[in-house]
């Protein structure tokens, strides 16, 4: 099998979720195939493209093309499980089977790696939620298609689709005036004469520019200038057909000037650390001067732009200080549009540094779906990916708490990597026939067996002594003929052993 180049591998494999068959054929017109063994560039594929033309793909989807939801439940692609119909805009575990499904199949890969980053970055549970307005409520609040909801609700996971790569400022205001937000951060009771602190100061610490660069005291105006940012509720809550929208409450807005240790910008100039006393009835314009300050501060730019470091270039290696210069004004000079800020990271030389390839751990997600993409999920439901990500420490629409998982090496809990291999078995045991039939080509020799495993799945070049431990395990337990019993065995605990190693873990 041809593999596309290391580089454009890499590419699909951060900016996406891997490849499948079906990708490489889709990616070909803009990438070069490289020989499985030697390594020479065959040919520049159908279209001639170059890396660039790549990255532009990826950056530059047409958010209208990239709706696959009606692919659901139709023959070759990932299946879903459902005890009578599919909701997932009021079952929470229908909306996690969705949320998967996308991640397989959309033609966006960014679009939908962005939305789980916006997860973990506004982490919101839907465990509170559900407290508050009951199980058909939340998950509505959470995960709701406008055009599938009775009163057309958009769920926060919707919400980081659609603003995916657009306006970072943008994007804040609209998660403060999301419903879900405003009941997991308690904007639902921040009232004038009792301002609630928690939106404010997660806002700073989480959201933009870190914990050190705020006081106590900004916290506390913070707070004042959210007041009356509220909710409003009407219909039955609890029947998954109420309404819920952001209301400005102006009787409750604190009018009093607020004062900040930093500089506050309105409409892009520079102002001193105050928001002036305002009228109740314009006073909703001071969450928007907070806002605009906070996504316009340097900090944040490069706080965001060492996140972004962390997210798709490395997490072994310190933030390389050239990246992040060049992130932060890329952010600013766009004006915090994140379109331009990931075309900048996936163009940069250190995305494309061959020394950074595997550097990043994958998130259980990363890990189910890359899975599914490579190994491949014919007859498979992601209804059973569901309690072996639970088991590896992620949970869809579920994160521990305000900051999120905990990224990085902390995925990698004895239990946690059991839970991944145990999966990997049982995806592998699930496609024997279908990997049967894929490897008849490769039959000839055990070693040919092995390459074609490695040449199907995007992973770093093999150790001899790897090649040779596997190719060992194929001729074990009678002569190898290539028969397609030998095939329907050895072939899937081919799959299952790499998918299980530690270097698939990386991405």
């Amino acid at each position: 099998m041809a593999r596309l180049s290391p580089q454009f591998e890499h590419l699909y494999r951060r900016a996406g979720f891997g490849l499948s068959a079906g990708d490489r054929e889709r990616f070909d017109p803009y990438a070069p195939v490289v020989s499985p063994r030697s390594g020479r560039t065959l040919s520049r594929g159908t279209g001639g493209g170059s890396y660039r033309q790549a990255v532009e793909s990826m950056v530059g989807y047409n958010p209208a093309a990239t709706d696959v939801d009606a692919r659901i439940g139709t023959p070759g692609y990932v299946n879903i499980t459902s005890n009578g119909p599919f909701t997932p805009n009021r079952d929470i575990g229908h909306a996690r089977q969705r949320w998967l499904f996308r991640m397989v199949h959309s033609p966006a890969p960014l679009q939908e790696r962005m939305a789980l980053i916006w997860h973990h970055h506004f982490a919101t549970a839907v465990s509170k939620i559900a407290g508050v307005y009951g199980p058909l409520d939340s998950t509505r609040l959470m995960a709701a298609k406008p055009s599938e909801d009775p009163v057309r609700l958009r769920g926060q996971i919707e919400l980081f689709r659609q603003n995916a790569l657009g306006s970072f400022r943008d994007l804040l205001i609209q998660v403060a005036q999301d419903p879900a937000m405003l009941v997991w951060l308690d904007g639902v009771t921040n009232f004038k004469r009792q301002p609630q602190e928690n939106f404010g100061r997660e806002l700073m610490e989480l959201f933009t520019f870190g914990v050190e660069h705020y006081t106590e005291a900004d916290v506390y105006a913070a707070a004042r200038v959210f007041t009356g940012w509220n909710l409003q509720v009407s219909g039955s809550i609890g029947s998954g057909n109420a309404a819920f929208r952001f209301f400005y409450n102006a009787n409750e807005h604190d009018t009093a000037a607020k004062d900040f240790s930093f500089r506050i910008y309105s409409r892009g100039f520079g102002r001193t650390g105050q928001i002036p006393a305002r009228s109740a009835s314009a006073g909703m314009q001071d969450g928007i001067d907070l806002i605009h300050a906070l996504a316009y501060h340097p900090e944040t730019a490069r706080r965001m732009a060492r996140r972004l470091w962390t997210w798709f270039v490395s997490e072994t290696e310190t933030p390389d200080a050239g990246f992040v210069r060049s992130i932060a004004q890329t952010y600013l000079n766009n004006h915090t549009n994140m379109r331009a800020v990931m075309r900048a990271v996936l163009m940069s030389p250190q995305f494309q540094d061959s020394r950074n390839h595997f550097k990043r751990y994958a998130w259980p997600a990363e890990y189910v779906v890359r899975s599914l993409k490579e190994v491949g999920h014919l007859g498979f439901s992601v209804n059973d990916a569901l309690n072996p990500m639970l088991g590896m420490g992620q949970q869809l629409f579920e994160p521990p708490d305000v900051n999120g998982w905990d990224i990085g090496p902390l995925w990698f809990s004895t239990g946690a990597m059991l839970a991944r291999m145990n999966f990997a078995s049982a995806l592998a045991t699930s496609q024997r026939a279908a990997l049967r039939d894929a490897a008849r080509p490769f039959r000839t020799t055990p070693e040919s067996l092995v390459g074609f495993a490695y040449d199907t799945l995007t992973m770093p070049p093999p150790h001899a002594s790897e090649t040779a431990a596997l190719t060992n395990y194929v001729r074990m337990g009678s002569t190898w003929t290539g028969s397609d019993q030998q095939l329907l065995a050895k072939t899937a605990g081919v799959f299952h052993l790499l998918t299980g190693t530690g270097e698939y873990q990386f991405v």
